[in-house]
């Protein structure tokens, strides 16, 4: 009788061995297919708060402007792969920014800081050239509209795209703007 159960049991085990084997090996595309879908998003932020001095933005929630941020783009140049579907970018931005892209080829140059919209905008205004440009975010002077939040984008094809930060003070004096490049996954044979 104890071998009979001995039996079943080494059968049982290996049966159970060999059902978790074939689990493990169909989530490996499931892991490769995760892996793509990390590749096809990207994350840059905007601007950061500072600590030193410390801040405390329970006690000040909005700082007034020009005061405990870093105005940079952060990565600066950031590449994300598509395999035939679109690609996202989520823009974090902390503080008094405007998210801005130009379509692929632009260069910062190429952008007049002198048309801006004004009347009472923060930084010198908030660049207003709309010469390529593919996408415009929000304007963090305006009350009804948070200073931080997330914007995300999406690019629809390959190209290198220009990034900048539309608060003129901020593209003209910190030279905030930066390069999203989106390149095809290469081909699998």
């Amino acid at each position: 009788m104890q071998e009979k159960l001995g039996g079943e049991m080494r059968r049982l085990g290996a049966s159970l061995i060999c059902a978790l084997s074939l689990v493990g090996i169909s989530l490996i595309p499931s892991l490769a297919t995760s892996a793509e879908s990390q590749a096809e998003n990207a994350t840059v932020s905007f601007g950061q708060w500072l600590t030193d001095p410390p801040l405390d933005r329970l006690l000040v929630p909005v700082p007034p402007a020009g005061t405990g941020n870093h105005n940079e783009m952060i990565p600066n140049e950031t590449t994300v792969v598509t395999s035939g579907v679109d690609v996202a970018v989520n823009f974090i931005i902390a503080g008094l920014h405007n998210v801005q892209v130009y379509d692929a080829g632009t260069q910062p140059e190429d952008i007049n800081p002198n048309l801006v919209l004004t009347g009472g905008r923060a930084g010198g205004g908030i660049i207003d050239d709309p010469n390529k440009r593919i996408y415009r975010g929000l304007d963090p002077n305006l009350p009804e509209n948070p200073r931080d939040r997330v914007e995300v984008v999406r690019f629809d094809r390959p190209g290198k795209y220009l990034v900048i930060c539309g608060v003129r003070a901020h593209f003209v004096n910190n030279a905030m703007f930066g390069f999203v490049t989106v390149v095809p996954a290469p081909e699998t044979k």
